[in-house]
Formats: C-alpha cells, sequence, structure tokens
C-alpha cells in the first residue's frame, strides 16, 4: 500500500519559494494543496491521465507474463520472468506483481473522487459543467473498479484456507493513512462490481459524436430533454469520439462479465460471491449483443496486428473491442523479438509445447493418427495460425529465410551473441512485418494494443456456456460449440469432425476450448492467469519447456531433435500470487497468503 501523500509532478505542479532565510529556519512550504484542483480542472483531469498510464502496465504491450508458462522462455537469462519460471517466484521478486502500480492508480482515482463535485469543470454552463464531472467522476469509478479487480486477479488467495481478497481503498489516503487489513474475496467483488455500475450510470456506452439533437442513442437519459439532446455542442464536448479509447460504458460491461468469468472459475468459486457459470456466459452474452462487431468475428481477426492499415483510433475496430486509444508509431516489439538477422535480439523464444499445441489443417491434433501430421514435415499443412504466430524453420520473414537451428547463421540455436533462439522458434505475434531495423535505413510502424478483443469475448462465453449448459446447450441464442466452431473456421479449419467428437461432453469441450484459448490469445498475458483460474494441475503448469534442435542430412533431409530447454518449478501454493513481502512487515495487519 505505497502512500502518495504528494500527488507526481505530472498530476500537481509544485512550487517552492526559498530565501536566505531557509538557512536559519524551516520556511513554510508553499506546495500546493489539492484543493488547487477546484479553479484549475486540467489540473483535476491529470489525476484521471496519471491513472491512464498505470492502465498500460495492467494492460502490457509485451507478451512478458508467457515467458513464465509452457508457452515460451526468453533468451536473457537474467530476466526475472526466466528466474520465476524456474523457481525463484518469492514474496520479495515478484515480476507479475501489480500492488504498487494499482494502488498508487487508485489513490489517484480517490482523489478525484472525494473532490470532482468542487471543481469547476466550466464555470460558463452548469450544464456543461455537470456533464463534465459525470464523466470524469465515471471515468474514476470505472477505474478504481479495473485496478481492484486486477489487484483480486494477481494478489488474492487462501489465508487459514478462507480465500480473501486484498486491502480496499474507497478514499483517498492522507498521513492518517490505517493499518488495513484484507477484505474477503466476496467484499471486494461486491465492492468492485458497486464501482462499476456507479460508473455505468455516469459514463455513456460508447463515446461518439451526436449528429443533431435527434441523435440520441446511447445518450445518457439526464442529458435528454423531451426524447432530444438538450445540447449537442456541450455533449459532444464532454463524451464526443475525441475520447474513444478511454474507459467507457461498454468497456465497464465487458469487464463486469470478466469479474464474473474470474469469480466463477475453480481457483476463485469457493469465494462465495454467487457468480456462475451461467452468469458469466449471459453477461458476455450481453456485451455481445450490444457491441459493434455482435457475435461476428472479423475475417482477419486472428492476425489483427498485421491488418492496421489506415485504421484511425476514432474508429471502432472490428476485432479490438477497446484498445489504448491511439495507432503507436515504433519499433520497440521488433528490436526486441527480430531474429537477430533482421537485426533483432530475439527475446521471446515460442515453445515446442505451443507448437505442438496447434492442430492439423483438418482439425485433429497432431497426435490423433487421423491428423496425417508427417514428423518429417513437422509445418506442413498445420493450423495457419502457427505461422501466423511463431516463425518456424525456413519461413519467410519480411525478406529473410529464418534457417534451421544448427546453421552457422545468427539465427541458429543458443549463439553466443545471447541474441538468438533457445527453442527453435521466434516470435511473429504483435509485430509489424514492414518494419525495417536496418541501422542505415531503420523504420518504425504501426502498432494497436489490443487490451480486450472481440475473440477473447467469444472465448469467455464459449468457456462459461460449456460449463453451465454444455457445448450445445443455448445460452441468448448462442452455444459454445457455435463459437469455437466460427473461430476454427476463421483460421481455416472448416472440418468438424474433431470438434463434433469433442462436444459429446463437457470435459473433452473443455479441453478443446482451453487449447483454442490457448492458441488465439497467445502472447497477449493471458495463459499465466488462465492456468491458475482454472486449478490446472500442477504437472501441467511445470511442463518443462521444450524445444527443437534441426540437423541436415547428406540428402539435405532434416532431422528434428526435441530438446529439453527449461524446467519449471511452480509450487502448489502458486496458483495464487503473493502479497508483496515489504507490505508484509510494514503492516502488522497484512497476512500473507498460504506458502509465501
Amino acid at each position: 500500500m505505497k502512500k502518495l501523500y504528494l500527488i507526481a509532478v505530472a498530476a500537481l505542479a509544485f512550487s517552492a519559494m526559498s530565501s536566505c532565510d531557509d538557512m536559519f529556519e524551516p520556511a513554510i512550504e508553499n506546495q500546493r494543496d489539492i484543493t488547487a484542483m477546484y479553479n484549475e480542472p486540467g489540473f483535476a483531469q491529470k489525476l484521471i491521465g496519471n491513472a491512464y498510464i498505470i492502465v498500460s502496465h495492467a494492460f502490457k504491450t509485451n507478451p512478458e507474463s508467457d515467458m513464465a508458462t509452457d508457452d515460451a522462455v526468453i533468451n536473457d537469462l537474467s530476466s526475472n520472468y526466466s528466474k520465476m519460471a524456474v523457481g525463484g517466484w518469492k514474496s520479495d521478486m515478484n515480476p507479475v506483481s501489480l500492488w504498487d502500480n494499482c494502488y498508487n492508480a487508485i489513490q489517484y482515482c480517490n482523489l478525484l473522487l472525494d473532490n470532482c463535485d468542487q471543481v469547476k469543470w466550466a464555470e460558463s454552463d452548469e450544464l456543461l459543467n455537470q456533464m463534465f464531472n459525470d464523466h470524469f467522476k465515471g471515468e474514476a469509478y470505472a477505474l478504481r473498479g479495473l485496478f481492484h479487480f486486477k489487484l483480486l486477479q494477481a494478489h488474492a488467495g487462501k489465508v487459514g484456507g478462507t480465500l480473501m481478497g486484498v486491502p480496499i481503498h474507497d478514499k483517498a489516503e492522507d498521513i492518517n493513512f490505517v493499518n488495513q487489513t484484507r477484505a474477503s474475496f466476496k467484499e471486494c467483488y461486491d465492492f468492485i462490481m458497486k464501482d462499476f455500475d456507479e460508473a455505468l450510470k455516469l459514463l455513456p456506452y460508447k463515446f461518439r459524436t451526436v449528429v443533431d439533437e435527434n441523435d440520441v442513442d446511447g445518450v445518457l437519459d439526464k442529458y435528454l430533454s423531451n426524447g432530444k439532446v438538450t445540447n449537442v455542442s456541450f455533449y459532444n464536448r464532454a463524451y464526443g469520439v475525441h475520447h474513444n479509447g478511454k474507459i467507457d460504458g461498454k468497456v465497464v460491461e465487458a469487464l463486469k462479465a470478466q469479474l464474473i468469468l474470474l469469480a466463477a472459475s475453480p481457483a476463485f468459486a469457493e469465494g462465495n460471491t454467487g457468480a456462475t457459470w451461467q452468469a458469466a456466459a449471459e453477461a458476455t452474452a450481453q456485451v455481445l449483443d450490444k457491441s459493434k462487431q455482435k457475435w461476428t468475428l472479423d475475417a482477419k481477426g486472428f492476425d489483427w496486428f498485421e491488418n492496421i492499415g489506415s485504421y484511425k483510433a476514432t474508429e471502432e475496430h472490428s476485432e479490438v473491442f477497446w484498445h489504448n486509444g491511439s495507432v503507436e508509431d515504433n519499433n520497440s516489439l521488433e528490436s526486441d523479438n527480430y531474429p537477430p538477422s533482421l537485426y533483432g535480439n530475439g527475446r521471446i523464444n515460442p515453445t515446442q509445447n505451443l507448437v505442438d499445441a496447434f492442430p492439423m489443417a483438418n482439425g485433429f491434433p497432431i497426435t490423433d493418427s487421423r491428423s496425417n501430421y508427417d514428423p518429417k514435415e513437422p509445418y506442413a499443412n498445420r493450423d495457419p495460425r502457427l505461422k501466423a504466430y511463431i516463425i518456424c524453420n525456413g519461413d519467410n520473414y519480411n525478406g529473410d529465410i529464418i534457417t534451421r537451428s544448427d546453421g552457422n547463421n545468427l539465427d541458429a540455436l543458443n549463439k553466443e551473441n545471447k541474441k538468438s533462439t533457445r527453442t527453435g522458434y521466434y516470435l511473429r505475434k504483435l509485430m509489424n512485418p514492414n518494419i525495417n531495423l536496418n541501422p542505415t535505413s531503420k523504420t518504425t510502424g504501426s502498432h494497436l494494443v489490443a487490451r480486450i478483443r472481440y475473440t477473447e469475448l467469444q472465448l469467455n462465453f464459449a468457456e462459461a456456456a460449456n460449463e453451465a449448459v454444455g457445448p450445445k446447450g443455448i445460452i441468448d441464442g448462442h452455444s459454445a460449440y457455435d463459437v469455437i466452431k466460427a473461430i476454427r473456421e476463421r483460421a481455416g479449419i472448416t472440418d468438424v469432425t474433431y470438434l463434433d467428437e469433442c462436444a459429446a461432453s463437457t470435459e473433452a469441450f473443455r479441453e478443446l476450448i482451453h487449447n483454442e484459448r490457448r492458441l488465439e490469445l497467445c502472447f497477449e498475458n493471458k495463459r499465466f492467469w488462465d492456468l491458475r483460474r482454472w486449478n490446472t494441475d500442477l504437472a501441467k503448469i511445470n511442463e518443462t519447456a521444450k524445444g527443437v534442435n534441426i540437423t541436415e542430412n547428406a540428402d539435405k533431409s532434416l532431422n528434428f531433435n526435441f530438446i529439453d530447454v527449461e524446467t519449471r518449478d511452480y509450487k502448489n501454493y502458486q496458483y495464487y500470487g503473493p502479497i508483496p513481502y515489504s507490505e508484509i512487515i510494514k503492516y502488522s495487519e497484512l497476512q500473507q497468503n498460504e506458502g509465501w
């Protein structure tokens, strides 16, 4: 619980006066009090701006946590994610901790909520002032709920056999901060839901520019008069499309559905929240029903990161439900992860484990004799998503052939430059293939940060619906079977034989859904948390990360020799993350999760 007695300089600009008198007696500090925001709306807005900066930490752009799962390793052995995966995860060494960042953001939200009604957002007009006040207060409630949600995911755990949550911060901290106990998981769940519901009273379903007074779709009722928009100009200033990317009503509804899904999952179901699989499916279905895409999948949605094109951040994206509000122009992902022959550092290396999880083009897993999998040509006739997400031996990427692992080229396995792959594979997903890192002609390119994708929402529905009513049971006119069939067909898997076999039981379909989620959302920082909320068998979580060493015979044929790359070592208490050690030693009322 990091206390912010002074707000970050980015939010509040301090000024100080000094004189020779300061040498002899303490001078009165001339730091502006928090009440300075009352006459400076820009001052107050920066509180929310700081909270949004921290949203980017909660929804990471780099696939960091995947390196601590069976999906990837990192070629930098000094990385905390590598240390974590091999047994070094401790309460004082926790790279997936969200504690300080989230509580800092909550402090910003609480400062705004505690003072929002006193801010003169628009002195010239009472109506416009109220609109801005509602807007920023709604964002603060929504973000406070979001950060408590993220804390719950990362730090909830058992104390004395009881599932506990985290301390709830419902007002701004000051110098009189109290040594606070943890709330129960249910108390946290209820608090977050209440914040989300408060936000929905104040935020529109989506930010958009209304055309005229008759264009009332999604306009808050309180800003309608006789069925018309009370003041079009004011409404567009407070809720117009230029706010797109910030948290709005549709995002809040999606977060509510995700919270229900978390609480219904095996690792958290004993939290006594009342959340059920049925409720999770229904809430997610409602989000999809109201969305732009509804239940339609973008035909190129599985590789949206290569299809940004001329997309403008003020538009609604056909695959990305919520993004960061901008199309970023940079090359940091490529610099980190391009193969060294393309001047990259090859950091994130997909595992053989993940490669093997992609089925054949006919839908059968490679372990099934009907798949027609050929171990001598292991990348032939596979699910197209394999090559969309992972650079395999012989692939042409950015005009370069990424060659076999035992070669003398820069991209070969475990080269001394420490930039080559440890697994025989390189990352392709999320990167812009048009970027050139050659120092003589270096370029940048467009990137879109996907915080929530439509495909993720559909997978959420499929998981919850399958658990609630089985593979083909209907909720809101849809079934888990329909969703998974559509996702696989979009990827190019049109044969439903294996799909139909799995649909014979909830258990078999559960495994299929989990695998589809693994494939579609790989490298999006989902799997680490999914494996834990599912209470996945510890032997699976500790599955050795594998790779491939490819050698060439005299006749130019290739041998694919599978190798162990990194042994995982998680303990049975590590389904739940720890409370930071630094907090435990500071606050006597703060109890640690069992095992840590």
